[in-house]
């Protein structure tokens, strides 16, 4: 009996070690090493200070910013311990008043903004991703929001125009997934071209 669970303790021991603490060093070493900026969480920094991840959204809801995809991950959105859908389907009243409610909001924003803007409003600006934490909008999100943005913040549309440009990412290798634009990375690139108040 002893003989044959001795040799289940010591490998129950060998593989503890090996998959629970040497395997997750070296990775964790390889990863520092290979991949700092993306092992680190992917910070954006401006200094010594962090402005947040470009991997997880934020709330951004001046008239004068790019407005991020909507978070469903609690009342104040984007938390990333709650990282989840909402799971209601686009039958369910509460949804569809949502989806109401921000295009609402967007109209208001515009219409404040003295901007009339006749385009349909793209669906990621008014509906929550998988995760709730999506930190991207589709060009078509942010090419609808240029004029207000311009309007609000004193850029000049052809200058923001410009930045979105900039800040849209292709597909992975020219094949994967969609084009997308950082709201993070272009509301930190607008704050830089502001006039001074």
């Amino acid at each position: 009996m002893i003989s044959s669970i001795r040799p289940a303790i010591v490998l129950l021991v060998l593989f503890t070690v090996l998959t629970g603490a040497a395997y997750p060093l070296l990775v964790t070493g390889v990863s520092q090493v290979i991949f700092p900026h993306q092992a680190n969480g992917s910070l954006i920094r401006e200094g010594d200070r962090v402005r947040g991840s470009a991997l997880i959204g934020q709330p951004f809801g001046e008239p004068g910013r790019f407005w991020s995809r909507p978070s469903a991950t609690g009342p104040h959105g984007y938390n990333a311990g709650a990282s989840s859908g909402s799971n209601a389907g686009p039958t369910n009243p509460a949804f569809l008043q949502a989806v109401k409610d921000r295009v609402a909001a967007l109209h208001d924003a515009e219409k404040a903004a003295g901007v009339k803007n006749d385009a349909p409003v793209p669906v990621d600006l008014v509906t929550a991703s998988g995760s709730g934490l999506d930190p991207h909008i589709s060009p078509a999100a942010a090419e609808y929001q240029i004029a207000r943005v311009a309007a609000v913040s004193g850029v000049p549309e052809r200058d923001v125009r410009e930045l979105v440009a900039k800040y849209t990412y292709g597909r992975f290798v020219g094949l994967l997934g969609e084009p997308a634009v950082n709201v993070l990375e272009l509301n930190l690139a607008l704050e830089k071209l502001k006039p001074a108040p």
